[in-house]
């Protein structure tokens, strides 16, 4: 969770206007004192943020009761519109808002997102069946992290159990047989038209405010270092510390506060850290004076800024809509051909669809037939490694949909007599980052000054097979599974782990790569390519949690066996592709180290 999950790392929108820092001074651990005002303002975003993300797909699933392809296609197309308003926050900044303005306005509308989400859901979506067009009510006994499904017969409420064919069984005795087929019934839920919209309201409020915050904030820190100052990436490291300690905090006491309290209050925590950040921002009094301002030479455009990121909450709004009502089609259809399934995608995918594959073929096309050989060759490569990012991200970012939603229904969460909350378990991913990042980096540097470090594309291809290989573990692990099919918890936090240990190889040194990979004039280019890169990781990551979906019923499975052993079969596919993406690298890394031409 270091630079991967910041949507822009540094230098942030496509050109930063750099200050000059005041010569001497007080400094903060030998770095410009503004550090440390920037190091709080982002460690309480991602407090916010992170809190809110281990939460999100047990809300959709638990309380709106979303059916898991939905849910999983809701999450992937927010995570989505998250990864690309970065590049339209940068830019709108670089060139006529300036960075302050920018992240004080982002901070704002996040705020009021969080709080938003908090308070708005309503009641608690109600379940019901539908068998031979006949509709029956859903009741659901929770007991702890026990429930049972029961519909209402009548007089009789029979329990309902799920068979591995996709049918399902009804005790008692009724006017519905004992056991109905798949094809004859249908689980949904009555949920609030407003709280829906409302919901929808406050993801485009968090997905725009996050488009001007996170990448202007980076772009500030960059500022606060002159051209060649050797303590910038040393500033940097700090500065992403912060990402980690804020969503370790934020993960550790969310899910605990919506166990115990209820999802409002785990939104509200997550929309407090948000104030805290705005705050700290807001109130930072001259510190920031000579950075983050607008162009000098710009006209003031704040009203229309302003007034043009409101519009665009409806917009979003409608593209969450649209991929709720598209969910259950395109799921429906992949089986029957890929034209089918494009077609069946929301707008949104469609997009993505289109203009992602044309830059990744466009590019080297254009660069073999306008570029000199040297070149050519770095900017083939820099497209190369950027779409084998695309699938390391969409495996990683597993961990907030089909991960959370596996350990809340097939693992054993139990430490001792402490219940781990299902939404807690994304902890181990900052835990690791925070207690591994260092021995990394003075493991690269131990073997730089060897000439053993490995190359770029040598470190993409480790994560990649890394990143497989947590999956696999993970299936391995499912032979421990007890009687109830909960996987011991152990399995899971070594997925993690492994997942962690790839993060480090490939997330540090992604963007930066591609910049200088880069030549001169398409920097700003591959650097919105690369942002494309991410959020298609994250759309396609919603599309790989749609398959490990499983039939539910207010938002609990009806058959633990069958729930296992569809996220094992999900999770020993992706596990295999990303380590077969693994071993293409290795066998291309050669070339394209040859490629790069003495870049590191």
């Amino acid at each position: 969770m270091s630079q991967s999950n910041t949507p822009a790392g540094p230098g942030g929108g496509t050109t930063a206007s750099f200050g000059s820092p005041p010569p001497g001074g007080k400094t903060w651990f030998g770095h410009p004192r503004q550090l440390a005002l920037l190091f709080t303002s982002e460690m309480w975003e991602r407090f916010g943020y992170y809190g809110m993300r281990a939460l999100l797909i047990l809300y959709l699933v638990e309380h709106f009761v979303f059916r898991d392809n939905v849910a999983n296609g809701l999450y992937g197309a927010f995570t989505s519109l998250v990864y690309l308003t970065p590049l339209i926050g940068g830019l709108v900044a670089d060139q006529y808002f300036g960075q302050k303005k920018a992240v004080r306005l982002g901070a704002v509308l996040m705020s009021a997102g969080y709080l938003l989400l908090a308070f708005s859901g309503g009641d608690e979506a109600k379940p019901f069946v539908t068998v031979a067009d006949q509709r029956y009510e859903v009741v659901i006994e929770r007991s702890g992290e026990e429930s049972t499904q029961y519909v209402v017969d009548g007089e009789t409420r029979r329990q309902i159990s799920g068979n591995e064919d996709g049918s399902i069984s009804l005790d008692g005795a009724g006017a519905l047989p004992a056991t109905v087929a798949a094809a004859d019934y249908e689980f949904s839920a009555d949920r609030n038209d407003i709280s829906v919209i409302l919901l929808f309201v406050s993801l485009g409020l968090i997905i725009v405010g996050n488009g001007y915050f996170k990448p202007n904030i980076s772009t500030i820190v960059g500022t606060l270092y002159p051209e060649g100052d050797r303590r910038r990436d040393a500033g940097f490291t700090i500065f992403y510390m912060g990402i980690n300690l804020g969503s370790i905090i934020s993960q550790f006491l969310a899910p605990l506060i919506a166990v115990k309290y209820g999802y409002p209050w785990g939104f509200a925590l997550a929309g407090f850290g948000m104030l805290l950040a705005w705050a700290r921002f807001q109130f930072a009094g001259p510190q920031l004076a000579d950075y983050g301002n607008p162009p000098a030479d710009g006209k003031n455009r704040d009203a229309i800024i302003v007034i043009c990121s409101l519009l665009a909450i409806p917009v979003v709004w409608f593209l969450l809509d649209n991929a709720m009502k598209s969910a259950t089609v395109a799921h429906e259809v992949a089986a029957t051909g890929i034209v089918a399934y494009f077609m069946a995608q929301p707008l949104l995918g469609k997009v993505m669809f289109t203009i992602y594959p044309l830059a990744m073929i466009g590019i080297p096309i254009w660069s073999v037939m306008s570029l000199k050989s040297v070149e050519r060759d770095k900017m083939i490569v820099a497209v190369v490694l950027t779409f084998f990012s695309v699938v390391f991200w969409t495996l990683f970012e597993q961990a907030g949909s089909s991960l959370t939603l596996f350990a809340d229904r097939n693992t054993d969460r139990n430490i001792g007599d402490y219940l781990m909350p299902a939404g807690q378990v994304q902890i181990f991913n900052p835990l690791f980052i925070v207690i591994f990042a260092p021995i990394f980096s003075l493991m690269w540097i131990w073997l730089g000054k060897r000439g053993l470090e490995p190359s770029v594309p040598l470190k993409f291809a480790i994560g990649l097979l890394l990143v497989g290989l947590g999956f696999l573990v993970l299936v391995f692990g499912s032979r421990f599974a007890d009687a109830n099919y909960l996987v011991p918890l152990f399995w899971l936090a070594l997925a993690y782990f492994i997942h962690s240990l790839g993060e480090l190889c490939l997330s540090p040194v992604g963007l930066s790569m591609i910049t200088k990979l880069s030549i001169h004039k398409l920097v700003g280019m591959m650097m919105g390519v690369w942002f494309l890169s991410s959020a298609m990781a994250q759309y396609v990551g919603g599309i790989v949690a749609q398959f490990a979906s499983t039939e539910t019923v207010g938002g609990e499975v009806l058959n633990n066996q069958v729930s296992l052993e569809t996220y094992l079969g999900v999770f020993q596919t992706i596990g295999i592709w990303g380590m077969g993406f693994g071993v293409v690298l290795l066998v291309l890394w050669p070339f394209l180290k040859r490629g790069m031409h003495g870049v590191n």
